[in-house]
């Protein structure tokens, strides 16, 4: 994280202000999709969860944020209120309706007792005034992952190859394997696609969402650290390269 242990970002109205601190307590690398169209706000959000090592994935517009949440599992959703394409409270409203149960905390200016209740009673879990500091919300993601702790985790199993989303544990013929956080987020995409081919450009837009990162080289070199990972020596690849395509894995 840049800025040594405080860091400010200015939007165009607010100062966002952060610090760290250790000793949290209660800590779990979590999966997060975070809406938000304030770009500087999203930056320095995503730049403080990811030194938590937690994995983000960052969209900018309502309508793109609620297609990921069909798409993707999630173990909390960050909401902005006022979003282009479709506004904080109608992706609750949707994603409820078709029975998404992840957590979500809505981020939102409006501080009224009736617009909090309305974002809460839109399907929104918990609820947070900007300003705000990074601390708070960091402590509210810490509430709600401690409320799904003991829910099912949805454990993805192909072969001898298990990934637990929800205690990011991955084993291989019952040997636990150690995977960088996108390593983790390319197999359990994958893995929830079996056998299905997927382009560099859709990978891309549904696993990388850093523009420094964002390269087809980024996609070939985690592929192959994956594969020196969770691959035998005397076995062909699980994660099968189609020329000219893209990219699957191999259903055992």
């Amino acid at each position: 994280m840049s800025g040594g242990k405080h860091g400010r970002i200015s939007g165009p109205s607010r100062v966002y202000i952060m610090s760290v601190t250790e000793g949290t307590g209660f800590h779990v690398m979590a999966k997060i999709l975070l809406i938000e169209d304030d770009e500087d706000l999203a930056q320095m959000v995503v730049e403080w969860l990811s030194f938590e090592h937690h994995s983000i994935e960052l969209v900018y517009d309502g309508r793109e944020g609620l297609d990921r949440l069909r798409l993707c599992q999630y173990d909390v959703v960050i909401i902005d209120w006022g979003l282009p394409q479709l506004a904080g409270p109608d992706i609750c409203k949707a994603f409820r309706a078709e029975g998404g149960i992840t957590p979500i905390i809505m981020l939102t200016g409006k501080g009224s007792v009736a617009e909090k209740e309305a974002g809460l009673d839109s399907g929104a879990d918990d609820y947070l005034t900007k300003p705000f500091n990074m601390k708070e919300l960091s402590a509210r993601l810490r509430a709600l992952l401690r409320r799904v702790s003991n829910t099912s985790s949805n454990i993805l199993v192909v072969g001898d190859l298990t990934v637990d989303p929800a205690k990011y544990k991955v084993t291989k013929g019952g040997v636990e394997v150690q995977l960088l956080p996108r390593e983790f987020a390319l197999l359990e995409f994958l893995m929830r696609h079996p056998d299905e081919v997927f382009s560099g450009d859709a990978l891309l837009q549904r696993v990388w969402h850093s523009e420094s990162e964002a390269t087809s080289e980024a996609i070939r070199t985690c592929v192959k650290r994956l594969r020196q990972k969770i691959d035998k020596d005397d076995d062909s690849s699980v994660i099968q390269t189609i020329p000219r395509v893209g990219y699957k894995l191999r259903a055992m």
